[in-house]
């Protein structure tokens, strides 16, 4: 088989929020943004890659979610625990220190892990964990 990873989904709480981190921070390109019903879903990707994109949705818009389980991923977005993205760079000290410049909310500077990447970690403005590793 031949199978490519197309698209990652994320929830958004604040899609203006969640758009300019993407874009203005991660350097990412829009490649869609889609409103309907009062909500939007935006559709952002690296640069140079058009196959792989992020999804950044309303959370818990599924029809089949009970309210419960609405209240419960909110509070977990709120908590940064329910959703997270691993993306990859050739110098994560050099995309760390752009990362600083701007209001990203640190969570692990970088460091060389036992597993043989070295990485740091972030979260987006809607709490979800957002790991930047660099392969030795």
């Amino acid at each position: 088989m031949d199978i490519t990873i197309s698209a990652s989904f994320l929830p958004h709480n604040d899609p203006d929020a969640a758009l300019a981190f993407y874009r203005d921070a991660l350097g990412f390109e829009l490649r869609n943004d889609v409103g309907y019903n009062g909500m939007r879903w935006l559709t952002v990707g690296p640069p140079g890659q058009p196959g792989t994109s992020i999804v950044l949705h309303p959370p818990a818009v599924d029809p089949g979610i009970t309210e419960e389980e609405r209240r419960l991923i909110t509070e977990m977005m709120a908590k940064g625990t329910f959703a997270g993205i691993l993306l990859a760079t050739p110098d994560v000290d050099a995309a760390f220190a752009k990362l600083q410049t701007t209001d990203v909310e640190i969570v692990q500077e970088p460091i060389d892990q036992p597993y043989g990447v070295r990485d740091c970690a972030f979260r987006d403005p809607s709490g979800n964990m957002v790991r930047l590793q660099e392969a030795r």
